[in-house]
């Protein structure tokens, strides 16, 4: 046992000292909130404002109701022309035009217009179209009120005589869907950036020891399984000491909100947001809950990460091949995410959140939404007893693979030899 503790203490001490792990804490969170909002801002930046000319033979489009149009919404700007449509077609180009839009003489505003077609040479894509097909849906909205002799305070009426359904849970009114979606989004891919950066770090940790001839030194002092155990530990608690760093800085931002929040400003408009999202779910059992499946699941995935790492020699390439199912794994966990916040309760999400090769991230991205109603205990207790189970048999196979892989050289692993060492006597 104290030997595992050295080699705990070692794994720790070495990388929490290095470089990487302190930028990293405090990068990582920087980054992740760059990448939502750069997103957004690029996205919103690289729309294109598309200039539409309107050939109107109907007679219900006005160049009054178009400017207004445009005054009110100064993208994708839409102009009525007298132009012959023959003419338009090869000369709408040179006249500043992207294309053209014919509304067609048979229009009638009591039966409406099932499709127009925007005429021009380039193809665009949805997100330019969009936008003007909105515009004109404003615009014969317009038409067909005037039509029907609606005022000005009638159109109000209509516009704010709309039903926002907001969900109440009886049990605890402190629910909220929306808070609870964006947690489980951040909890998911939280913990699958965990499980594959470290457990490939475990990976290569483990072949760049092989490659190296460490690993037959250390082996003479201590045995395989407590090596590769001591080292899936010891980085498993890098892992845990970044992410209660993190929960720190968030608890000092939540804190600095309440005793600042009269100032003011964009700042503290983002504090109080942080704060809503707090109080409307159990945050204390969702950080738990996270560093559970945190652990656990990093140690069922690192356990095969450290197998495959001690079957790799020199090549890289055999690191990818034989690493590839693992990682799909941690994929294909991922993409049951999105259905499972979709639908909390529905069977996919049920089962996908037990089973222990997708549990860490499925069952995250669940709690958020509350237990016992949503999650019920039953359903978590037996994740949770699954994924121990599933660790102990993966560290186990892992063990049985490691002993003879971490000494093994010049020999080109596959899964099936693995396979052969796994069940060696």
């Amino acid at each position: 046992m104290n030997k595992i503790i050295l080699i705990i203490k070692r794994e720790f001490l070495t990388l929490v000292r290095k470089r990487t792990f302190i930028i990293g804490t405090i990068l990582f969170p920087l980054l992740y909130l760059g990448l939502i909002f750069g997103t957004g801002y690029i996205a919103d930046k690289s729309k294109e404002d598309l200039s539409v000319a309107v050939i109107d033979k109907s007679g219900y489009f006005t160049e009054a109701a178009l400017a207004k149009l445009n005054q009110d919404d100064t993208l994708n700007k839409l102009t009525l022309v007298n132009v012959p449509e023959d003419i338009l077609r090869d000369r709408y180009d040179s006249l500043g035009y992207n294309g053209y839009v014919v509304i067609p003489a048979t229009l009638d505003w009591r039966k409406g217009l099932d499709s127009l077609s925007f005429n021009t040479n380039k193809t665009y894509g949805i997100g330019a179209t969009v936008p003007v097909e909105r515009k004109l849906n404003r615009l014969w909205d317009e038409i067909k009120n005037d039509s029907l002799g609606i005022d000005a305070g009638k159109k109000t009426i209509l516009a704010t005589s709309k039903i926002n359904l907001k969900i109440l849970n009886i049990k605890n009114r402190a629910a909220d869907s929306q808070s609870a979606t964006i947690i489980g989004y951040v909890c998911g891919f939280l913990m699958y950036l965990i499980l594959l950066l470290y457990g490939s770090q475990v990976m290569m940790g483990v072949t760049e020891e092989k490659t190296n001839r460490i690993a037959e030194v250390v082996v003479s002092s201590v045995k395989p399984f407590q090596l590769m155990v001591g080292k899936i530990i010891g980085i498993g608690m890098v892992a845990l000491t970044q992410f209660l760093i993190w929960i720190a800085c968030i608890f000092i931002i939540y804190n600095a909100g309440r005793f600042g929040g009269q100032q003011g400003g964009m700042l503290t408009n983002t504090v109080e947001s942080i704060q809503r999202v707090f109080t409307s779910v159990n945050i204390l059992l969702v950080v738990c809950c996270f560093i559970f499946y945190m652990l656990a699941g990093f140690f069922f995935y690192s356990s095969l990460y450290a197998a495959i790492g001690s079957a790799i020699n020199e090549d890289m390439r055999e690191a990818q091949s034989l690493s590839f199912p693992i990682t799909m794994l941690v994929i294909f966990s991922i993409m049951l995410m999105t259905p499972a916040i979709s639908n909390p309760s529905s069977p996919l999400a049920v089962w996908t959140s037990i089973i222990p090769f997708s549990s860490p991230i499925v069952m995250m991205a669940r709690v958020p939404f509350g237990v016992p109603n949503t999650v019920p205990i039953w359903q978590l207790a037996l994740s949770m007893a699954l994924l121990i189970g599933g660790f102990m048999l993966t560290t186990w196979f892992a063990a049985r693979i490691y002993r003879t892989g971490i000494l093994m050289y010049g020999k080109k692993p596959s899964w099936k030899e693995m396979m052969k060492w796994a069940f060696r006597k």
